[in-house]
Protein backbone atom coordinates (compact mmCIF):
# COMPACT_ATOMS: atom_id res chain seq x y z
CA UNK A 1 0.00 0.00 0.00
CA UNK A 2 1.42 3.36 -1.00
CA UNK A 3 1.16 6.54 1.03
CA UNK A 4 -0.86 9.34 -0.55
CA UNK A 5 1.13 12.22 -1.94
CA UNK A 6 1.08 15.00 0.74
CA UNK A 7 1.48 17.68 -1.90
CA UNK A 8 -1.74 16.44 -3.55
CA UNK A 9 -3.66 16.88 -0.27
CA UNK A 10 -2.33 20.39 0.12
CA UNK A 11 -3.32 21.37 -3.39
CA UNK A 12 -6.86 20.08 -2.82
CA UNK A 13 -7.33 22.03 0.42
CA UNK A 14 -6.18 25.44 -0.87
CA UNK A 15 -8.93 27.41 -2.69
CA UNK A 16 -8.08 28.37 -6.24
CA UNK A 17 -8.76 32.08 -5.48
CA UNK A 18 -6.08 32.12 -2.80
CA UNK A 19 -8.55 32.55 0.09
CA UNK A 20 -8.42 30.93 3.51
CA UNK A 21 -9.28 27.20 3.39
CA UNK A 22 -12.93 26.60 4.35
CA UNK A 23 -13.87 30.33 4.30
CA UNK A 24 -16.75 31.88 2.36
CA UNK A 25 -15.96 34.33 -0.44
CA UNK A 26 -16.31 37.96 0.65
CA UNK A 27 -19.69 39.57 -0.05
CA UNK A 28 -20.36 43.16 -1.04
CA UNK A 29 -21.69 45.36 1.79
CA UNK A 30 -25.45 45.94 1.76
CA UNK A 31 -26.35 49.42 0.59
CA UNK A 32 -28.03 51.80 3.02
CA UNK A 33 -28.96 55.01 1.20
CA UNK A 34 -31.14 57.48 3.06
CA UNK A 35 -33.74 59.73 1.45
CA UNK A 36 -35.81 62.51 3.00
CA UNK A 37 -39.33 62.86 1.62
CA UNK A 38 -41.57 65.85 2.28
CA UNK A 39 -45.28 65.30 1.74
CA UNK A 40 -48.75 66.58 2.53
CA UNK A 41 -51.30 64.70 4.63
CA UNK A 42 -54.68 66.12 3.70
CA UNK A 43 -58.38 65.48 3.22
CA UNK A 44 -59.65 62.26 4.88
CA UNK A 45 -56.08 61.09 5.48
CA UNK A 46 -55.82 63.56 8.37
CA UNK A 47 -58.13 61.28 10.34
CA UNK A 48 -55.70 58.34 10.49
CA UNK A 49 -53.33 57.92 13.41
CA UNK A 50 -49.56 58.28 13.22
CA UNK A 51 -49.17 54.51 13.57
CA UNK A 52 -51.53 53.94 10.64
CA UNK A 53 -49.61 56.53 8.64
CA UNK A 54 -46.39 54.58 9.23
CA UNK A 55 -48.09 51.39 8.01
CA UNK A 56 -49.42 53.23 4.96
CA UNK A 57 -45.89 54.35 4.05
CA UNK A 58 -44.52 50.81 4.40
CA UNK A 59 -47.22 49.48 2.05
CA UNK A 60 -46.63 52.34 -0.40
CA UNK A 61 -42.89 51.63 -0.53
CA UNK A 62 -43.51 47.95 -1.20
CA UNK A 63 -46.05 48.70 -3.93
CA UNK A 64 -43.46 50.97 -5.54
CA UNK A 65 -41.18 47.94 -5.87
CA UNK A 66 -38.36 49.50 -3.85
CA UNK A 67 -35.54 47.46 -2.32
CA UNK A 68 -35.83 48.47 1.33
CA UNK A 69 -33.07 48.50 3.91
CA UNK A 70 -34.27 46.37 6.82
CA UNK A 71 -33.50 46.38 10.52
CA UNK A 72 -31.68 43.38 12.00
CA UNK A 73 -33.03 40.87 14.49
CA UNK A 74 -35.86 38.33 14.55
CA UNK A 75 -38.48 40.70 13.13
CA UNK A 76 -36.82 42.86 10.44
CA UNK A 77 -38.71 46.02 9.54
CA UNK A 78 -38.15 48.68 6.88
CA UNK A 79 -36.05 51.59 8.07
CA UNK A 80 -38.70 54.32 7.98
CA UNK A 81 -38.59 57.24 10.46
CA UNK A 82 -40.63 60.38 11.16
CA UNK A 83 -39.10 63.30 13.11
CA UNK A 84 -42.50 64.46 14.37
CA UNK A 85 -45.89 62.81 14.84
CA UNK A 86 -48.95 64.75 13.71
CA UNK A 87 -51.98 64.87 15.99
CA UNK A 88 -55.13 63.13 14.78
CA UNK A 89 -57.38 65.45 12.77
CA UNK A 90 -54.63 67.95 11.93
CA UNK A 91 -54.04 68.53 8.24
CA UNK A 92 -50.49 69.10 7.01
CA UNK A 93 -48.88 70.57 3.94
CA UNK A 94 -45.36 69.70 5.05
CA UNK A 95 -44.64 66.37 6.74
CA UNK A 96 -41.27 64.61 6.73
CA UNK A 97 -40.38 60.93 6.48
CA UNK A 98 -36.90 59.44 6.06
CA UNK A 99 -36.49 56.08 4.35
CA UNK A 100 -33.48 53.88 3.72
CA UNK A 101 -33.09 51.87 0.52
CA UNK A 102 -30.76 49.01 -0.30
CA UNK A 103 -30.57 50.21 -3.89
CA UNK A 104 -29.32 53.39 -5.50
CA UNK A 105 -31.95 55.57 -7.15
CA UNK A 106 -31.85 59.17 -8.27
CA UNK A 107 -34.09 61.54 -6.33
CA UNK A 108 -36.14 62.10 -9.48
CA UNK A 109 -36.78 58.39 -10.04
CA UNK A 110 -37.81 57.85 -6.43
CA UNK A 111 -40.13 60.87 -6.59
CA UNK A 112 -41.79 59.53 -9.75
CA UNK A 113 -42.29 56.07 -8.26
CA UNK A 114 -43.84 57.49 -5.08
CA UNK A 115 -46.12 59.84 -7.01
CA UNK A 116 -47.27 57.00 -9.27
CA UNK A 117 -49.02 55.35 -6.31
CA UNK A 118 -51.54 58.22 -6.18
CA UNK A 119 -52.56 57.55 -2.60
CA UNK A 120 -55.56 59.86 -1.88
CA UNK A 121 -54.64 62.62 0.55
CA UNK A 122 -50.89 61.88 0.35
CA UNK A 123 -49.22 64.55 -1.78
CA UNK A 124 -45.50 64.05 -2.43
CA UNK A 125 -43.70 67.40 -2.26
CA UNK A 126 -40.00 66.58 -2.70
CA UNK A 127 -37.32 63.91 -2.36
CA UNK A 128 -33.75 64.55 -1.20
CA UNK A 129 -30.97 61.99 -1.12
CA UNK A 130 -29.07 62.65 2.10
CA UNK A 131 -25.28 62.72 2.30
CA UNK A 132 -23.62 59.77 3.98
CA UNK A 133 -23.13 60.31 7.69
CA UNK A 134 -25.78 63.01 8.05
CA UNK A 135 -27.65 62.75 11.34
CA UNK A 136 -31.31 61.75 11.46
CA UNK A 137 -33.93 64.47 11.14
CA UNK A 138 -34.76 66.32 14.35
CA UNK A 139 -37.59 68.82 14.66
CA UNK A 140 -36.71 72.45 15.34
CA UNK A 141 -40.09 74.18 14.95
CA UNK A 142 -43.50 73.82 13.31
CA UNK A 143 -45.85 76.43 11.87
CA UNK A 144 -49.63 76.01 12.14
CA UNK A 145 -52.80 77.86 11.23
CA UNK A 146 -56.25 77.75 12.85
CA UNK A 147 -59.20 78.84 10.76
CA UNK A 148 -61.32 81.33 12.71
CA UNK A 149 -64.74 79.94 13.61
CA UNK A 150 -67.66 81.90 12.24
CA UNK A 151 -69.21 84.58 14.47
CA UNK A 152 -66.12 84.86 16.70
CA UNK A 153 -65.24 88.51 17.28
CA UNK A 154 -61.71 89.39 16.19
CA UNK A 155 -61.30 91.70 19.16
CA UNK A 156 -61.97 88.72 21.44
CA UNK A 157 -59.31 86.67 19.63
CA UNK A 158 -56.74 89.46 19.82
CA UNK A 159 -57.39 89.94 23.54
CA UNK A 160 -56.98 86.20 24.20
CA UNK A 161 -53.70 86.14 22.27
CA UNK A 162 -52.35 89.14 24.16
CA UNK A 163 -53.29 87.57 27.50
CA UNK A 164 -51.62 84.26 26.69
CA UNK A 165 -48.38 85.81 25.43
CA UNK A 166 -48.16 87.97 28.56
CA UNK A 167 -47.95 84.90 30.81
CA UNK A 168 -44.56 83.62 31.87
CA UNK A 169 -45.64 79.98 32.06
CA UNK A 170 -48.74 77.87 31.47
CA UNK A 171 -49.90 74.41 32.49
CA UNK A 172 -51.89 71.82 30.56
CA UNK A 173 -53.16 68.38 31.51
CA UNK A 174 -51.82 65.41 29.55
CA UNK A 175 -52.34 61.74 30.40
CA UNK A 176 -53.40 62.61 33.95
CA UNK A 177 -50.21 64.64 34.43
CA UNK A 178 -49.68 68.38 34.57
CA UNK A 179 -47.28 69.81 31.99
CA UNK A 180 -45.85 73.26 32.75
CA UNK A 181 -43.88 75.17 30.10
CA UNK A 182 -42.52 78.65 29.60
CA UNK A 183 -44.61 80.48 27.03
CA UNK A 184 -41.76 82.39 25.37
CA UNK A 185 -39.70 79.21 24.93
CA UNK A 186 -42.37 77.29 23.01
CA UNK A 187 -44.81 79.79 21.51
CA UNK A 188 -42.53 81.92 19.33
CA UNK A 189 -45.33 83.32 17.17
CA UNK A 190 -49.05 83.75 17.78
CA UNK A 191 -51.05 86.30 15.82
CA UNK A 192 -54.35 86.87 14.08
CA UNK A 193 -53.97 87.24 10.34
CA UNK A 194 -57.29 87.82 8.58
CA UNK A 195 -59.39 84.66 8.95
CA UNK A 196 -56.63 82.49 10.45
CA UNK A 197 -54.49 82.43 13.56
CA UNK A 198 -50.81 81.86 12.85
CA UNK A 199 -48.90 79.79 15.41
CA UNK A 200 -45.24 78.79 15.57
CA UNK A 201 -44.23 76.17 18.13
CA UNK A 202 -40.59 75.51 18.96
CA UNK A 203 -39.59 71.91 19.64
CA UNK A 204 -38.39 70.99 23.10
CA UNK A 205 -36.32 68.15 24.55
CA UNK A 206 -39.01 67.86 27.21
CA UNK A 207 -42.75 67.64 26.55
CA UNK A 208 -43.95 70.23 24.03
CA UNK A 209 -47.19 72.10 23.56
CA UNK A 210 -49.53 70.93 20.84
CA UNK A 211 -51.85 73.05 18.68
CA UNK A 212 -54.86 71.77 20.62
CA UNK A 213 -53.22 72.88 23.87
CA UNK A 214 -52.86 76.41 22.50
CA UNK A 215 -56.52 76.53 21.51
CA UNK A 216 -57.48 75.46 25.05
CA UNK A 217 -55.18 78.09 26.58
CA UNK A 218 -56.77 80.75 24.39
CA UNK A 219 -60.19 79.71 25.61
CA UNK A 220 -61.25 78.35 22.22
CA UNK A 221 -61.22 74.64 23.02
CA UNK A 222 -64.70 74.27 21.48
CA UNK A 223 -63.44 75.42 18.07
CA UNK A 224 -62.55 71.85 17.08
CA UNK A 225 -66.16 70.74 17.51
CA UNK A 226 -67.31 73.88 15.70
CA UNK A 227 -65.30 73.02 12.60
CA UNK A 228 -61.99 74.88 12.81
CA UNK A 229 -59.32 73.51 10.46
CA UNK A 230 -55.97 73.01 12.17
CA UNK A 231 -53.21 72.80 9.58
CA UNK A 232 -49.46 72.38 9.84
CA UNK A 233 -48.01 74.45 7.03
CA UNK A 234 -44.28 73.94 7.52
CA UNK A 235 -41.76 71.83 9.41
CA UNK A 236 -38.32 73.22 10.20
CA UNK A 237 -35.58 70.70 10.95
CA UNK A 238 -32.39 71.28 12.90
CA UNK A 239 -30.19 70.20 10.00
CA UNK A 240 -30.73 70.44 6.25
CA UNK A 241 -28.29 69.16 3.61
CA UNK A 242 -26.25 71.94 2.03
CA UNK A 243 -24.51 72.06 -1.31
CA UNK A 244 -26.15 68.87 -2.59
CA UNK A 245 -25.55 67.65 -6.10
CA UNK A 246 -28.61 68.79 -8.13
CA UNK A 247 -29.36 65.15 -8.93
CA UNK A 248 -29.82 64.53 -5.20
CA UNK A 249 -32.93 66.76 -5.02
CA UNK A 250 -36.23 66.46 -6.87
CA UNK A 251 -39.37 68.56 -6.37
CA UNK A 252 -42.84 67.73 -7.60
CA UNK A 253 -43.83 70.04 -10.47
CA UNK A 254 -47.47 69.77 -9.36
CA UNK A 255 -46.93 70.59 -5.69
CA UNK A 256 -47.47 74.36 -5.78
CA UNK A 257 -50.72 74.01 -7.71
CA UNK A 258 -51.97 71.31 -5.35
CA UNK A 259 -51.00 73.36 -2.28
CA UNK A 260 -52.82 76.48 -3.50
CA UNK A 261 -55.89 74.37 -4.25
CA UNK A 262 -55.83 72.82 -0.78
CA UNK A 263 -55.50 76.22 0.89
CA UNK A 264 -58.43 77.65 -1.08
CA UNK A 265 -60.56 74.58 -0.27
CA UNK A 266 -59.80 75.01 3.43
CA UNK A 267 -60.85 78.64 3.30
CA UNK A 268 -64.10 77.72 1.58
CA UNK A 269 -64.90 75.15 4.30
CA UNK A 270 -64.66 77.81 6.99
Amino acid sequence: MTNPDPTARESESVPQDGGVPGSEPPTAPVLRIRYRVRFGKTDLLRWISHRDLARLWERLLRRAGLVLSMTEGFHPKPRVAFPSALALGVESLDEVVEIELAEELSAKELLERLEADQQPGLNIRSVTRLPEGMSKAQLNASDYTFSVVEDTQKSLIEAAIEKLLAQESVSVERKKKTLTVKVADQITKLELNGDVINLRLAASQAASLRPGDVLDLLGFGDWVERGTLIRRISVELQQEPEGCDPSYVAESPNWETEMNSLISQGQEKT
